[in-house]
């Protein structure tokens, strides 16, 4: 399948677009670290198989020093060592915060207090819109068919602070 529009290249795409890469600048700053919000984007956009947000957060992360190890094993997280225990309640919260229709309670009560164990408010502020963020960028992507394949580290970036 091509690509069905290039949401860069229309204006009202492009004006989503900078205020998207807005709020993703909130969440950078935030004390949420910033290995725990690429895990995040990872795993919901596999979840979501967004192949253009996979592209994109793989390659800011290992720009960023994230190990290939790690990178290959966010999909399996569960059955992987090399998560903190504080990632893992991130992992958790973001697949349920991601699949909402498979569970009536959405996030469980039990994944929650282990996210309130590992991170302030400051920072659970940040994960919850964070998750919100990334799975609203999945579906505008996979909607358009936007391709994975060309991101290069800092695209997105500059793009925001063009205009």
């Amino acid at each position: 399948m091509d690509t069905r529009i290039d949401l860069f290249t229309t204006e009202t795409g492009s004006r989503l677009a900078k205020r998207f890469a807005s709020l993703g600048q909130v969440i950078d700053r935030s004390p949420l670290p910033k290995r725990t919000q690429e895990l995040v984007n990872l795993r919901v956009s596999q979840i979501n198989g967004c192949g253009w947000c996979l592209d994109m957060h793989a390659k800011e992360a290992a720009a960023a020093g994230e190990s290939a190890v790690r990178l290959a094993l966010v999909a399996a997280w569960r059955e992987s060592t090399v998560f903190s225990e504080a990632e893992r309640a991130a992992l958790a919260l973001a697949e349920e915060g991601t699949r909402l229709a498979d569970a009536a309670e959405g996030v469980s009560d039990e994944t929650w207090a282990r996210v309130r164990e590992h991170y302030d408010d400051e920072q659970v502020a940040a994960l919850v819109a964070l998750v919100a963020l990334i799975n609203a960028a999945n579906r505008l992507a996979v909607i358009a068919h936007q391709k994975g394949g060309s991101y290069e580290p800092g695209m997105f970036e500059a793009f925001a602070e063009r205009g």
